[in-house]
Formats: structure tokens, C-alpha cells, sequence
């Protein structure tokens, strides 16, 4: 005989009507963005892919969340970390604003912290290495949705507007999977692999986690250091199908604050 679920155990699990509206806002300016009906389709584009990269945000931390919840940590659902809800997160600014922030100010899908697990009551260093993982695995995924279009080649007939916002939202996808995957405190990728370093070392480390997301970046910022990171993420694009007009266009149109390039022309 099965064994009842608590009503509690569905309010849990249930999908917040705040990831809801998000979710609408995407579907919408990404209509208007498709059929040209905004009066400006870079302002369109814009919040199709801010809303977008903030939807991607909460799956990412339900990934870490759902993983945990199957990993040991009960409390994740009474936390709200499954209902989708960003509010719900433990940092809420370092979750969603500042992610927004950096995506806004330099095009990098830089990640945030967010959902805080219970470290405790999960056994085995596989399952926390795998809880750190599922985060930027999601990213992973949402790259993949956003670039099957390219290496499917199901864009023919496509605006371009709707494409280069498709270009960028996978870089900012691909960057923020990288980006998430180093081994730095404070960082997913550190997360991976912090069950198999000796105590001694995590106590040395541990004071540096605060600062880990800052520090990257900062490194970003540095021409050389930016150059080569971003030469890596063109060179996965292009292998999924996206070209650098693509995301370098997406992101012009993004930017509907700034002057236009006119290399990136609009149009079907």
C-alpha cells in the first residue's frame, strides 16, 4: 500500500505563482519579440531575456534543492526551495539581482548563492558532490534547449531579433555552466569537489568561500583573463550551431540603452 502524502508535502512541491509570472513575462515579450508586435523590439528583447535567465536561475537552484531533498535533507521543502520561488531563496540579491546585474553590465551569466542545504544530514561524499553538481547541470540543459534551433537548423524563416536573442541567452547559459563548474570557494564547482579534500584542507579554504564569486568576478574584468574565457565559450557556441554574430548581436540588442550596430539588422 502506497504511502499518503501529507498535505504539506504538496504545498512543498507546489509551483510558486511568483516563478508563474516569470515564466509569463518570458512567453510573452518572447511572442513579441517573434511577431514584431513591440513598439521596440530591443526593449522586447530585454526583458524576454532577463526573465528567461532569471527562470533559468530558479531551476538551477531547484536542481540543487530537489537533488538534496532526494540526497537526505527533508527540510528543503519546508525551506520553499521547491516551489520554484526565488523569494524563497536564503540570499535573494546574490540569488537573482546580482546575476542580473552582471548580465546587464557585461553579458556574463555570472552564478549566485542561493539555497542553503543541510549539509548534515546527507551521507556519502557522491550524493554532496552531486548536489553541487545539478545546479550548473541544469544550465547545461537550458543551453541545450536554446541552441537546438541552431543545430537543428529549424531557424529558416525565423526574425533575426528572435535569433540573436536566442544567441545570446545561450552564451549567458554556456558561461554561467563554466563558470559554475570552477573549482573556486563559494562556487558549485568547489562544491564537487570539497567531499574528497582532507578536513584540514576545507578549514583552510573555508574563511575564502564569501569571496570566491567576487573574485571571478573581478578576474573577468581583466582584458587577457576575458579574452581567453570568452574565446572558449564562442568556440563551444559555434559547435552547437551559434555564431558570433548570433550572440554578439543579441547582446547589441540587448543593450537597448545603448547606440545600435548597424552590422546587426533586423528583418526575417
Amino acid at each position: 500500500m502506497a504511502t499518503p502524502i501529507r498535505r504539506s508535502d504538496r504545498s512543498e512541491r507546489r509551483v510558486s505563482p511568483v516563478f508563474l509570472g516569470i515564466v509569463a513575462v518570458m512567453a510573452v515579450t518572447g511572442w513579441a519579440v517573434w511577431t514584431e508586435f513591440a513598439a521596440s523590439t530591443a526593449f522586447a528583447v530585454f526583458l524576454f531575456v532577463t526573465s528567461a535567465w532569471v527562470v533559468s536561475l530558479c531551476l538551477h537552484e531547484y536542481a540543487h534543492a530537489r537533488t538534496a531533498l532526494h540526497g537526505g535533507d527533508i527540510t528543503v521543502g519546508a525551506k520553499g526551495y521547491l516551489t520554484l520561488n526565488p523569494l524563497k531563496y536564503t540570499h535573494a540579491l546574490l540569488s537573482i539581482v546580482l546575476p542580473v546585474i552582471f548580465v546587464i553590465m557585461g553579458g556574463i551569466g555570472l552564478p549566485g548563492g542561493a539555497v542553503f542545504i543541510e549539509r548534515g544530514r546527507i551521507h556519502g561524499r557522491w550524493k554532496h558532490s552531486l548536489i553541487s553538481a545539478a545546479g550548473p547541470l541544469a544550465n547545461v540543459l537550458f543551453a541545450v534547449a536554446c541552441t537546438a534551433p541552431f543545430w537543428l537548423d529549424a531557424l529558416d524563416g525565423v526574425p533575426r531579433a528572435f535569433r540573436y536573442a536566442l544567441g545570446f541567452l545561450a552564451l549567458l547559459q554556456v558561461t554561467a555552466a563554466i563558470l559554475n563548474f570552477l573549482p573556486v570557494p563559494g562556487l558549485d564547482g568547489y562544491g564537487v569537489i570539497e567531499p574528497w579534500l582532507s578536513y584540514g584542507v576545507r578549514r583552510q579554504i573555508e574563511p575564502f568561500a564569501p569571496y570566491g564569486l567576487f573574485a571571478v568576478f573581478v578576474f573577468l574584468w581583466i582584458p587577457e583573463v576575458n579574452g581567453v574565457f570568452f574565446d572558449f565559450v564562442h568556440e563551444i557556441l559555434r559547435t552547437l550551431g551559434v555564431t558570433d554574430v548570433d550572440s554578439y548581436c543579441g547582446r547589441d540588442l540587448y543593450r537597448f540603452w545603448q547606440e545600435r550596430n548597424l552590422y546587426c539588422e533586423l528583418g526575417r
